[in-house]
């Protein structure tokens, strides 16, 4: 008896290796599935403003890096002791608006170096609710716990994320004509609307995107939240909070990832790599120094055989660690 409700999800005909850039972009989730290809040093950026969770606030980031925006203190905003920025997360806030211009151009010029040359942008969109600021009517990308009276709160239409989606397809397409773009929709629910409006809210995106797949770029779709809903389906697959996927579902979702947008050859290095990465994590306790040594020897063996197959792989950190290991 068969007592899971799973899917066939057709492999991609374009595969990623290790040759090839890849840039996510959206909620916390685009976060987990980046961080899985960074764990295996693939090329990858994620998140370059920090998380963004509406189609509107992706566009914008994707704006700011193609056209490469320089920020000024114009651009910041001060409330209570610090400054921010309504296009970027958190954590490219401080208390020194030269720290934060620096952090956030930075970073802009780096994500715009890397977005040029890369191969697969993957976008995830966990809400159509939007927050405008009241004085400029802006719609930002996170309102930094700034009182809720400051804002406007809005549903965007399937039509309006549409037709911007369009545009910013169109642009991609005229400056990147190798990118290969991937819609997914967060499996995380967005409870601050309750559970009929993050019904409704999700339903929004689920259309856009549908019509969004008809473009003539012909744009990608990968059923992350399906994985999560109607393959899952349990608590015992959430963290505590009973909206966010636990470790083991975001496992599964990178199986799923893996087996429809990378090859066998590029899956083994991964593995090889993630093996290398969390030796080099763990604190060993070795007295024997036969031990000790017999064991950074066989992680430098692995890394040689690693830099071997494929030489873009930057493992001098792991090298240089089991190399002091070896002569303590």
């Amino acid at each position: 008896m068969e007592l899971r409700t799973t899917f066939p999800i057709k492999p991609s005909a374009d595969k990623i290796t290790y040759n090839d850039r890849v840039m996510f972009i959206g909620s916390c989730f685009a976060s987990s599935m980046g961080s899985q290809m960074e764990m295996g040093h693939m090329p990858v950026m994620i998140n370059p403003a920090g998380a963004v969770f509406n189609p509107v606030s992706v566009c914008n980031t994707l704006d700011t890096i193609t056209k490469e925006k320089e920020f000024t203190l114009d651009d910041l905003h001060f409330y209570d002791g610090t400054w921010l920025s309504f296009y970027h997360y958190t954590d490219f806030s401080s208390d020194d608006p030269s720290i934060v211009l620096e952090k956030i151009n930075r970073r802009s010029k780096e994500a715009s170096d890397f977005l040029k040359h890369a191969r697969f942008l993957f976008v995830t969109l966990g809400t159509s609710r939007v927050y405008k600021l009241k004085k400029s009517d802006l719609i930002v990308s996170n309102c930094h716990k700034i009182p809720s009276e400051q804002f406007v709160s809005e549903m965007l239409t399937v039509d309006e994320i549409v037709t911007l989606w369009t545009e910013q397809l169109d642009k991609l397409h005229l400056l990147f004509p190798q990118l290969q773009i991937v819609f997914t929709i967060s499996p995380v629910r967005h409870w601050k609307d309750g559970a009929h409006g993050n019904q409704v809210s999700k339903s929004i995106l689920f259309v856009a995107v549908d019509k969004l797949l008809k473009h003539k770029v012909a744009p990608q779709y990968f059923p992350a939240y399906e994985l999560v809903m109607d393959d899952l389906r349990d608590y015992r697959f959430y963290n505590d909070d009973m909206l966010h996927p636990s470790t083991s579902a975001i496992n599964y979702i990178w199986e799923a990832f893996t087996r429809c947008y990378l090859d066998n050859y590029t899956i083994s290095t991964w593995k090889e790599v993630v093996k290398i990465k969390k030796a080099f994590y763990h604190r060993f306790n070795i007295d024997s120094d036969i031990k000790r040594k017999y064991f950074a020897d066989r992680m430098l063996k692995q890394i040689s055989d690693i830099k071997i197959k494929v030489p873009t792989i930057d493992l001098s950190l792991e090298e240089d660690h089991f190399l002091k290991m070896r002569k303590m």
